[in-house]
């Protein structure tokens, strides 16, 4: 098999193996109990809090648990339900969904033509209309320059939250999100900053406290840990709404029992990630290898076009959209064919039969160009010798797709 979803999830590293085999072995009890079983897994879990802590620059107490990206993200955005929000337009729905839900109203930040955002101003909102739909089904808008150029530019109506994600998921291009913390914080002295850094997670540096930002979402199978186990970073002092409620667990920040063994995981792939300099590994090996791929592609493959700037994008992604070939057919042959694993986009998403979100803000809604984007997403057992297998492969399913296509 080549691998090449990486994005999606990180296939999980021997040593993360060997860590939960050991786990197993041990005779581990609830994390909340007192007795001897109970306080090991408490000392595991602590374990594991100490090493995210290190390994983003956070307060030990800063760091909760959760289920994964999506719980963390959507439980940032619940703190600030019935309140402005403003996201970039080609966030994970993890952050769109809930923000468009809870925010009163919701404020779409556009991004150029590769996915950055490029400046918090309310000419970013121009022209837009902004809508929120509220748990009771209620809705809301506001329409139109001068009425949302006001509604930023007032103190009392400024965002509560700014949420913009480190790097995107589906075409990898990576957000200046220190310089757009200060930004907002510049222009709204009392907004708060969120950054969902699930895909950045493992591949390059994260520091919150050189962010500045005040809640930062990771995901643990991103990084080779099992799926099931998430990290929400809080800033001291930040606001704070539980989204699970009915248990003391995590400070009383988050109810229900640890997920012991895939903290355990997630420990042991961090200690991977600093053991095997994992960060720089991927700038110097991956990335070079990430571009003679995408060259080859669309030296190639006719009809095929980059949908990301590669300097500008993390060093494992390549977003690519071929003209008159669906991208889930392609996902499925290449599959089929040569054992070759790839994605059309985001995971959480697919099966929805919708064109990519991030696809259509990027393209100006051209609906082809989302249906026909494949996403490359490489790791460290990704080689330069298997770059032809790659390219072969595709352009004859890419050539058999085109031919049999409506659209000329």
């Amino acid at each position: 098999m080549i691998y090449l979803d990486n994005a999606a999830t990180g296939l999980m590293p021997e040593k993360v193996k060997n860590a939960l085999r050991e786990f197993l072995e041990l005779e581990i009890g609830n994390p909340t109990a007192l007795h001897r079983a109970g306080n090991l897994a408490k000392v595991k879990i602590e374990e594991t809090r100490e090493k995210v802590a290190a390994a983003i620059n956070a307060d030990v107490s800063e760091i909760i648990f959760t289920s994964g990206g999506s719980e963390s993200n959507n439980t940032v955005l619940w703190t600030f339900a019935g309140k402005m929000i403003a996201v970039s337009e080609v966030e994970h729905p993890s952050v769109l969904v809930p923000a468009k839900t809870y925010g009163e109203p919701f404020m779409p930040i556009k991004v150029n033509e590769w996915g950055e955002v490029e400046k918090l101003s309310s000419s970013d909102f121009d022209g837009a209309y902004v809508m929120s739909e509220n748990a009771n089904g209620s809705k809301m808008g506001r329409e139109g320059n001068a009425q949302f150029g006001a509604l930023v530019d007032g103190e009392s109506d400024a965002p509560a939250l700014v949420s913009v994600m480190m790097a995107n998921n589906e075409v990898g291009t990576v957000n200046d999100v220190k310089n757009l913390c200060a930004v907002a914080k510049k222009r709204w002295p009392k907004v708060f900053f969120h950054t969902d850094a699930t895909q950045a997670f493992g591949k390059i540096k994260i520091d919150v406290k050189d962010l500045g930002v005040d809640y930062v979402t990771l995901s643990g199978h991103k990084i080779g840990a099992p799926v099931g186990v998430g990290v929400l970073y809080v800033k001291k002092g930040a606001p704070f709404r539980p989204l699970i409620l009915g248990g003391a667990q995590e400070k009383r920040r988050r109810a229900g029992t640890q997920n012991t063994m895939a903290i355990v995981g997630l420990g042991a792939a961090l200690d991977i990630l600093q053991e095997d300099r994992v960060l720089e590994r991927f700038e110097k090996e991956v990335r070079p290898v990430r571009d003679e791929l995408a060259a080859e592609i669309l030296r190639t493959v006719p009809y095929s076009r980059l949908n990301h700037k590669l300097e500008k994008s993390l060093p494992h992604i390549l977003n690519v959209s071929f003209q008159a070939a669906e991208g889930e057919s392609i996902q499925l042959y290449l599959d089929l064919i040569k054992d070759i694993v790839v994605s059309t986009g985001s995971a959480c998403a697919a099966g929805d039969g919708k064109p990519s979100h991030v696809l259509m803000a990027l393209s100006g809604g051209d609906a082809e160009v989302a249906h026909s984007s494949t996403r490359f997403s490489l790791g460290l057992d990704f080689r330069r010798e298997q770059i032809p297998i790659v390219v072969e492969t595709l352009r004859g399913v890419v050539e058999k797709l085109q031919k049999i296509s409506t659209i000329k």
